[in-house]
C-alpha cells in the first residue's frame, strides 16, 4: 500500500492536446480519429527535434512543462511496447538485407527516451525505464514511490505508447491510439488531503484472468483523476490494483 499525491499532470494524443479536451474525453471517452500528427516540441532547437521519434516527441512534450527550469527530478519512463515503429523499420531492413543504421538502433532501445530526456533537459539524477504487461502503469507508480524520499520530494513519471504498425495487430491489442501521460508525483501528507489529488494504491489478489478494458490502465487512471476522483480497480492476471482517492 502506498500513498501518492498527483501534483500536476499533462497528456497528449491526436486531437487531445490540452486539459479541456482531456476533461471532455474523460466524461465521454472515444477513440480519436487516426492521425499522424505529433507534438511540435518547439521548445527544442530544430536540429534536436529531428532525431526524436514520434514516441519521444510525445513523451518530452508532456514531461517538459512539469519540470521547472534548472530543477532536478528523478525520471521514470514506462512503456509496454516502446519504439515499436522504429524497431519494425529496423527488422524490415534486416529482411530486405539492407544495412542497419547504428543511430536508429541506438534510439530504438527501451531506455533511449529516458536518455534523451536527461541530455536535452540537463538532468543529472536517477532515471529508470521499465516495460511490463498491461499493468506497466502501476509498476511505474511503484517505482516512483520507491524514488521518493526526504531529498526527493517529487518524481516525474511518463507513460507513453504509440499505435504499432498493422503487422502487430494480431499481438498488440492494448494501444487503442497513441498517447502519452506525464504525472508529477509527490508524497501524500497524512491529514492534509483537502484540495490535493492524493491517492492510495493497493495490490490485491486477482483471479488469474487477462482482463483488458476498453482503455489502458494509464488512461483509466486519468479518467478517474479528472472525473471527481472516483475509485478505480484494474485487474491483470493475479494482480488487482486498487486506486482509492484520499479525502
Amino acid at each position: 500500500m502506498i500513498d501518492l499525491r498527483i501534483e500536476r499532470w499533462r497528456a497528449w494524443a491526436p486531437g487531445l492536446e490540452d486539459e479541456t479536451a482531456w476533461r471532455a474525453w474523460a466524461k465521454q471517452p472515444v477513440r480519436p480519429e487516426a492521425a499522424d500528427t505529433q507534438p511540435s516540441c518547439d521548445f527544442l532547437p530544430a536540429m534536436q527535434r529531428r532525431r526524436l521519434s514520434r514516441l519521444a516527441r510525445m513523451s518530452l512534450d508532456v514531461a517538459w512543462p512539469l519540470c521547472a527550469e534548472g530543477e532536478q527530478l528523478p525520471f521514470v519512463f514506462a512503456s509496454r511496447h516502446g519504439e515499436t515503429p522504429r524497431t519494425f523499420a529496423l527488422l524490415s531492413d534486416v529482411a530486405a538485407e539492407q544495412p542497419l543504421s547504428p543511430t536508429q538502433f541506438g534510439l530504438s532501445v527501451h531506455n533511449a527516451i529516458a536518455g534523451q530526456w536527461s541530455i536535452l533537459r540537463g538532468q543529472r539524477g536517477e532515471s529508470v525505464a521499465i516495460a511490463g504487461e498491461a499493468d506497466t502503469f502501476e509498476h511505474a507508480m511503484l517505482e516512483a514511490a520507491a524514488l521518493l524520499g526526504d531529498a526527493t520530494p517529487s518524481v516525474l513519471v511518463v507513460m507513453a505508447e504509440e499505435k504499432p504498425p498493422a503487422a502487430y495487430d494480431t499481438w498488440i491489442d492494448d494501444v487503442p491510439f497513441s498517447y502519452a501521460l506525464a504525472l508529477r508525483v509527490g508524497r501524500a501528507i497524512p491529514g492534509e488531503h483537502a484540495g490535493g489529488n492524493d491517492w492510495r494504491l493497493q495490490l490485491a489478489s486477482g483471479d488469474g484472468g487477462r482482463q483488458t478494458g476498453a482503455w489502458p490502465h494509464a488512461l483509466n487512471f486519468l479518467r478517474a483523476l479528472l472525473d471527481a476522483r472516483t475509485p478505480l480497480e484494474q485487474p491483470w492476471k493475479r494482480r488487482r490494483w486498487i486506486w482509492q482517492p484520499l479525502r
